[in-house]
C-alpha cells in the first residue's frame, strides 16, 4: 500500500534531490523527522518508507490544498502528523507534539511546487492564463492582484530589483503602474504581457516575465523573511547529531541558507584580546560537505530541478 501511494505521489510531483535528501537525513527507523514543506508528499512518503513503527514524521505546509492532500493520502498512518501553517510556526508546532529538541532530521524544500505551478487558478505561472493570486496560503493575506493595485512605483521597482534581480525593474514598474491606471490587472496573462512589452531585450531561453513573477510572488508571500524565521527555529528543534537539510531554487534563498549555516558554524564569539585558545571554542553546528546539485539525469527527467541546491548541516551540541 505504501509503495502504491509513493508511486502515485511521484507520478504527480517529482520530488527534487530525493535520493540525496534521504542519504543525508541518515534516517533511523525509530527517529523523529520533520518535513517543513510537505508539498505533495514525495519526500515525506519516502521518509515514512524508511521509518519503523515507532518512528515519527511531522509536516507543515502553508497551502491548504497540500494539507488536504496529506490528510487524504496519509490519514491512516499513525506515524504521520500534519499541520496547516508556515514554518515560522515550527517551534510551537513541535512543542505541541512534545518533540521540540528531539528531532533527528529536518527538511525544507523551498519554492513553488509543481501542482501549484500547474494550476492556472493559483496564479503562479506566466505560462497559463488565470487569476493573479500567487498566495501559498490562499485562505489568508492579500493576493498579487490586490498587492499590485496598491503598491507604489518606487516600491514595485525595488521588489523587482531585489527579489527578481530584474535589471529592467524601473521600466517594468512604470509600465505596470501605467497599465493599472487604465484597468485593473487581475490575470496572469495580463501581467505577463505588460512585463514582456516593457523589456527591450529578452534573455535567450527565458520568458521575459520570469524574474518579475518570482519577485512579486516572494513579496506577496514574505518568503525570504519567513525563511529566516524558520531557519532560526530549526536548530533548537534538533537534538544533538540532528541533521538540517534545505533545498533552495534561486540565489536569494540559497544566500540566506548559506549565510545562516556559516553563522551557526562559527564558534562562540569573544572579544579579540581575551586570552582564549581555539580549543576553548565550542561550535554548535557544522556543514556537511559542499552544496549538492541534481545530476544531469535528474534534470533531464525533471527540468524544474535544474536550479535546485541542497545544503546539509548537523547540530553538534
Amino acid at each position: 500500500m505504501a509503495a502504491c501511494r509513493m508511486k502515485e505521489l511521484i507520478n504527480e510531483h517529482q520530488p527534487v534531490l530525493l535520493a540525496e535528501a534521504l542519504e543525508n537525513l541518515a534516517i533511523q527507523p525509530e527517529g523523529i523527522y520533520v518535513d517543513a514543506t510537505f508539498g505533495r508528499g514525495g519526500h515525506a512518503q519516502a521518509i515514512l518508507n524508511q521509518l519503523g513503527i515507532k518512528g515519527r514524521l511531522l509536516a507543515l505546509d502553508k497551502d491548504p490544498a497540500a494539507v488536504a492532500y496529506a490528510r487524504q493520502h496519509l490519514a491512516g498512518d499513525e506515524r504521520f502528523t500534519v499541520q496547516h501553517g508556515s514554518f515560522t510556526q515550527l517551534a510551537g508546532f513541535l512543542a505541541s507534539q512534545q518533540v521540540y529538541g528531539k528531532v533527528n532530521g529536518m527538511l525544507f524544500d523551498l519554492g513553488v511546487s509543481s501542482p501549484q505551478l500547474d494550476d492556472a487558478e493559483r496564479g503562479f505561472s506566466f505560462m497559463r492564463a488565470g487569476k493573479l493570486d500567487m498566495r501559498m496560503d490562499y485562505s489568508s493575506g492579500i493576493d498579487a492582484a490586490t498587492w499590485i493595485t496598491s503598491v507604489s512605483e518606487q516600491e514595485l521597482a525595488k521588489v523587482l530589483w531585489e527579489y527578481g534581480e530584474e535589471r529592467f525593474s524601473r521600466r517594468i514598474a512604470k509600465a505596470i503602474i501605467a497599465a493599472r491606471q487604465e484597468k485593473p490587472i487581475t490575470t496572469t496573462d495580463q501581467l505577463a504581457k505588460i512585463v514582456s512589452a516593457a523589456i527591450p531585450t529578452w534573455e535567450k531561453g527565458k520568458h521575459p516575465a520570469t524574474r518579475s513573477f518570482q519577485a512579486i510572488r516572494i513579496a506577496v508571500n514574505h518568503e525570504l523573511d519567513e525563511l529566516e524565521q524558520g531557519l532560526a527555529q530549526s536548530l533548537g528543534a534538533l537534538q544533538t547529531g540532528g541533521r538540517l537539510l534545505v533545498i533552495s531554487f534561486h540565489s536569494l534563498e540559497d544566500r540566506i541558507v548559506k549565510h545562516f549555516m556559516q553563522e551557526q558554524e562559527r564558534a562562540d564569539r569573544f572579544p579579540v584580546k581575551l586570552p582564549i585558545k581555539h580549543v576553548h571554542f565550542q561550535p554548535k553546528f557544522k556543514q556537511l560537505g559542499r552544496m549538492i546539485k541534481p545530476s544531469l539525469q535528474e534534470v533531464s527527467r525533471n527540468p524544474r530541478a535544474r536550479s535546485a541546491i541542497l545544503r546539509v548541516g548537523e547540530k553538534l551540541s
